[in-house]
């Protein structure tokens, strides 16, 4: 998989790049993740409702990453894929970014980001 990533930098030489191409892919994998969940979190600091509704608004922002990397990202990548998806790809693909990408990215940050309430210390007489 961190060689297929890299392909979309680099192109299909990816592949006989060894472990150089595998490091790579798989540190791109990390920056596109903590990217999402960047862009979740400042959204969330506008918008606050993000954090109130998690997991609705989890489940439609997985759909919109599924979405955004494969009519967006991957075209205008190296490998240029191209074509119709599959309805089963599609499914699996939307159910993945849905529920293993987008609800830990907004239940992160509802978790995170709830305020403290400040209790006041107890005298000891």
């Amino acid at each position: 998989m961190p060689q297929g990533i890299a392909s979309g930098l680099i192109g299909r030489s990816s592949f006989q790049g060894g472990a150089a191409t595998w490091i790579l892919g798989l540190a791109l994998h990390f920056f596109i993740a903590l990217s999402m969940a960047g862009v979740y979190y400042a959204a969330s600091r506008k918008l606050p409702f993000l954090k109130d509704h998690w997991m609705l608004c989890g489940l439609f922002y997985g759909m919109a990453l599924y979405l955004v990397m494969n009519l967006v990202v991957v075209p205008l990548s190296a490998i240029h894929a191209r074509g119709p998806i599959e309805r089963a790809d599609l499914i699996k693909g939307l159910l993945v970014h849905m529920v293993l990408i987008a609800l830990p990215i907004a239940y992160s940050v509802r978790a995170f980001s709830k305020e403290q309430i400040s209790v006041p210390a107890c005298r000891v007489v």
